[in-house]
């Protein structure tokens, strides 16, 4: 089974677990979605920028997958239902009470995670370590606009 198509239905198992469960559930999830999408984006990082002498493709082009898999998932958004700014998942939530007034910005930001994933897959696939690292760059001001607009900093 191809990484994607397995993405795919974890992501619509979670959907629907979300649908049915506590607000609790969806931070949790929401937590370890985020963390794997931030322990993909660490194996890229420490490829072509850390160690780039250690940049092996396949493994550069598995993680961009699973980000452009994440980021296409309707996931993001089924876990931020009514609430889900308090409470506690594995740690406190981080979401801001105001992120439900911040519906259009937040959009846009899903929608520039979507294109710059999308592109990312482009660019791994060339295997060219200068142009993945500048897309992980461009990603990594995506996360962080959207960082910035609606999560508690620690």
């Amino acid at each position: 089974m191809k990484l994607t198509t397995l993405l795919g239905l974890m992501a619509l198992s979670f959907s629907t677990l979300v649908l049915a469960n506590p607000i609790e559930d969806q931070i949790r999830i929401r937590q370890s979605t985020y963390a794997v999408m931030g322990w993909n984006t660490a194996k890229i990082k420490s490829q072509v920028v850390d160690h780039p002498e250690t940049y092996n493709k396949a493994q550069v082009l598995t993680a961009v997958n699973t980000l452009a898999a994440l980021a296409h998932s309707n996931l993001l958004e089924d876990l931020y239902g009514v609430g889900t700014d308090q409470g506690n998942g594995w740690k406190s939530t981080r979401l801001k009470a105001d992120y439900f007034q911040k519906q259009a910005e937040v959009k846009e930001i899903n929608d520039r995670l979507i294109k710059e994933t999308d592109e990312f897959k482009t660019i791994a696939l060339s295997g060219d370590v200068a142009a993945v690292k500048g897309q992980l760059g461009k990603l990594g001001a995506t996360c962080k606009s959207c960082h910035d607009l609606i999560r508690i900093k620690e």
